[in-house]
């Protein structure tokens, strides 16, 4: 019949993954929902680790830095101490004459026993005097001239033949003259450095304002302004970088100019020292003098290309 048939039919499948009525499920099934999937919370960086990273960052600059420096100051020092031991080695060897050039270490010796004694401090204070005052007053009487000149043709037109003259004189050829006339004191000296310095920043300092950009010259002019402010707005900031080239040179000058003259008739001075060392044939002490010169013309040197990039960058 069809009641018994129906019974004894298969039971119908049941959907994928369903557990038929009435059985039970296969021993370590888990047939619980799965659990649901959070987002993980949000970190919030802490002020104490940003400075850490920040500090971290600086110090692995810093430490860039100094290496790069390093690696620049030794190059640059190569040379330098490569001079230094053949200057050692050559007297040692027998290259040249021990007599006339002493090895490097008998120099050092001698600089040092100088500057025990206080021989080397005195003369230096003496030429740092004297070079110094001259560049100073050279600086304050060339800069004013020379823009004076380059700015105003009528002046130039006038001081220009004079200055051919004397651009073209050297200033050790007019050091009797300066000896002659003020004496063989101080002011002599003082004044043969003045003369050797303002010819390197006038003329440069002509320069500078005669070749100033004319595109800028006009564009100030369109815009109305005096003579003053032209010349405070546009002339001195565009001359002011090679006016710097012309006090630089006057730099050095300055310290060759003055050596010459403490050669020739002075009590005291570095140019003195070398001059009687010579004389009493003390040869290590000349070429500590000599070497105290070479390193004040760099440091002031330094000092100078310090001084000329801080208003480039400012």
């Amino acid at each position: 019949m069809l009641t018994e048939s129906a019974a004894g039919a298969a039971p119908a499948e049941s959907p994928a993954g369903a557990t038929p009525a009435g059985s039970t499920a296969p021993a370590g099934t888990d047939t619980s929902a799965p659990p649901a999937v959070t987002a993980p919370p949000a970190v919030t960086p802490s002020p104490g680790g940003r400075r850490a990273r920040v500090l971290t960052a600086g110090v692995r600059r810093a430490g860039r830095r100094a290496a790069s420096l390093l690696l620049k100051g030794a190059t640059k020092s190569v040379a330098v101490v490569a001079l230094l031991l053949l200057w050692e080695a050559a007297p040692r060897l027998g290259l040249v004459d021990r007599t006339f050039l002493p090895p490097f270490s008998e120099v050092a010796d001698a600089w040092w026993e100088l500057a025990a004694n206080g021989q080397l401090a005195d003369n230096a204070q003496a030429s740092l005097v004297r070079s110094f005052s001259g560049f100073g007053l050279a600086v304050a009487v060339a800069v004013p001239l020379g823009l004076l000149i380059g700015w105003y043709r009528p002046v130039a037109d006038l001081l220009g033949p004079l200055l051919e003259v004397f651009r073209n004189t050297a200033a050790l050829a007019l050091l009797p003259v300066f000896v002659l006339l003020l004496g063989i004191g101080e002011t002599s000296k003082i004044s043969i450095v003045v003369y050797a310095c303002t010819w390197p920043i006038l003329l440069n300092t002509i320069s500078a304002v005669r070749n100033v950009d004319p595109t800028l010259l006009k564009l100030a002019k369109s815009m109305d302004l005096s003579a003053p402010r032209l010349f405070q707005k546009v002339i001195l900031p565009s001359a002011v970088p090679v006016m710097f080239t012309g006090i630089r040179l006057a730099g050095a000058v300055s310290i060759l100019v003055l050596v010459a003259a403490e050669m020739i008739g002075a009590k005291a001075g570095l140019g003195y020292l070398i001059n009687a060392s010579q004389f009493n044939f003390a040869i290590p002490q000349m070429y500590a003098g000599i070497i105290t010169i070479s390193a004040i013309g760099v440091a002031f040197n330094q000092f100078l290309v310090t001084s000329t990039n801080s208003p480039a960058r400012s």
